[in-house]
Parts: structure tokens; sequence; C-alpha cells
């Protein structure tokens, strides 16, 4: 064997890591404050003048906005419709997920497509869709009104658009996951011997629970902050088909800033709430998907 042969090998040379982003300090702190910046004049500035208008009266003022009965009116019509709309979402999104992901069957890529429709739809349009199907005019209100049934510029009016509206945000956040984690977990709790609810309730929400509320809250959320649907169907009436975001409306054309800020500042204050769960949700939702689906 030559000498060239039994010479140890050289450690190959190191070579220079190079970074994903080699971006100078000072980029990287001119982006930061561009995107604070931009935070700040489109975020935390309204959601401060909000609160500081809504509180400029002082504390007896701002809470005297909230005893007139339109305003608790709102709030109660607020709460009632997201209490109606966000339970049947609920089980819409069950389903719909439940049937995409654990199922093959003809016009799946068709239903995708329509849960995703109130994304592309404008709110306005689906308001209009509804009083042209709904209303004294439409194709359908003829025959509601001759029976007693009432739907535009009533609850069920407001409910059906608030709805449409928020069913795909419950059935997004749970086909993903579903999907991911395939039929295993089911196939073998039925080859023991479980039923089909019990395999449901034991087996498939556990391993969905932090996603389901997940899309529960936003579905929550945006029940009680939509305007463009319900404002088309609600008609306007005080005291009666007024929502929230409707009522600050109204408050703000009167010049009533007192009254617009306070209801503002409460739906802002809601927001606020939404937003904190909404970040322990995706904190719990990451740490349950990385610790397996037991826990």
């Amino acid at each position: 064997m030559s000498e060239r042969e039994t010479a140890p090998r050289r450690a190959p040379a190191p070579q220079r890591a190079t970074a994903v982003t080699a971006e100078p300090p000072w980029m990287r702190r001119l982006l930061i404050g561009v995107a604070l910046l931009f935070l700040s004049v489109f975020l935390i500035l309204p959601l401060a003048v909000v609160f500081a208008e809504a509180f400029r009266g002082g504390l007896a003022v701002y809470r005297a906005a909230f005893a007139d009965p339109d305003a608790r009116a709102a709030i109660a019509l607020t709460v009632t419709v997201a209490a109606i709309a966000v339970p049947l979402n609920l089980v819409f999104g069950i389903a719909a997920a439940w049937a995409v992901a654990k199922f093959d069957f003809p016009g799946k890529s068709l239903l995708i497509t329509l849960i995703d429709l109130p994304f592309s739809v404008s709110p306005v349009v689906a308001g209009l869709v509804f009083v042209l199907l709904f209303g004294s005019q439409g194709w359908l209100g003829p025959w509601l009104g001759g029976a007693g049934i009432e739907i535009i510029f009533a609850l069920p009016g407001i409910v059906l658009a608030t709805v449409f509206v928020t069913f795909p945000f419950i059935a997004r956040e749970l086909i993903p996951l579903m999907q991911d984690q395939g039929n295993a977990d089911e196939e073998a709790a039925l080859t023991l011997g479980a039923s089909g609810l019990r395999t449901f309730l034991t087996v498939t929400l556990p391993n969905i629970k932090w996603a389901l509320l997940y899309g529960v809250l936003l579905c929550n959320a945006r029940a009680m902050g939509e305007f463009g649907a319900v404002a088309v169907v609600s008609g306007h009436i005080r005291g009666l088909t007024n929502t929230m975001p409707l009522h600050v409306e109204i408050m703000y054309n009167e010049y009533n800033l007192v009254g617009a800020f306070a209801m503002a500042s409460l739906l802002a204050s809601l927001a606020l709430v939404t937003l904190a769960i909404k970040s322990f949700l995706e904190w719990r939702f990451a740490g349950a998907i990385a610790s397996g689906p037991a826990h």
C-alpha cells in the first residue's frame, strides 16, 4: 500500500454557513419599525380613540349610554342572534368536516367550494339575496306573508344572514385537522365494538376539541360584529332589529357620539377578549398537536 493511501485524510474545511436572511441590523430595525408604525396607526390608535371618546364625559355618562332602552335592546338582540347562529354553525361545521375528512363521495369538491362561498361573496350581496327570497316582493315573500311568517325585518332574517356569513369558520378549522388525523383511531374504536356515537364522543371529539373551540370563538366574534348582511335584512327598526353595530351607526349619524362610542367600546372590548382567548387557544392547540392526540 502506498504512502499516499496510508496517510490520514484531512478533515474537510468547514464551510461558512450562509444565513437565510443576511440583512444588516439597520434593515431589520427598519422593518420592525415599519411594522410597529403600521400597527400603531391602523390598530392601536383607532382603539385608543374609541375608548378615549367613550369615556370623555366620565364614567357616569358612559354608563348612562347603556341605560338607553334601544342600546339594551341592541345588546340583547346581538347576544340572541349569536346564541342561535353559533350552535347551528357548530352542528354544520362538525357534520361538514366529518363528511369531507372521513368519506369520499360525488360532489365533495363542490361541497368544499360552497363552504368557502361566504368568503368570496360580499355580506351586502348575501343580505340582498335573502331579501329577494323572503321579502314581501320576493319569491317566497307572498306565501310567507299569507302564512303569517315574517322573515325579513325580523329576527329570523337576521339569524339567516348571520348564519350565512359565519358558517365557514368552524368547518374550515376542523377539515384540515381531521384530514391530517385520518381514520385510524375511529376504525380501531369501531373494530373494538364501539358505536358510531360513542366513537365520535370518545375518540373524534377529544382529538378536535381545541380546533373546535377556536372555530366557535371566531364564529361568535364574527356573528356579534357582522354589519353588512344584517344591515340589509334588519330594516333598522329601533328596539327591535338593531344589533350593536347597527346601533353604533345610528347613534353616530344622529351625532350622539357618547352613545356611539360607548357601544363601539363594548364591541372593541369583546374583540380584545376574543383576541386574548384566540391567542390562548392557538398556544394550546399547537401544544396539543405537538404532544399527540392523546392530549
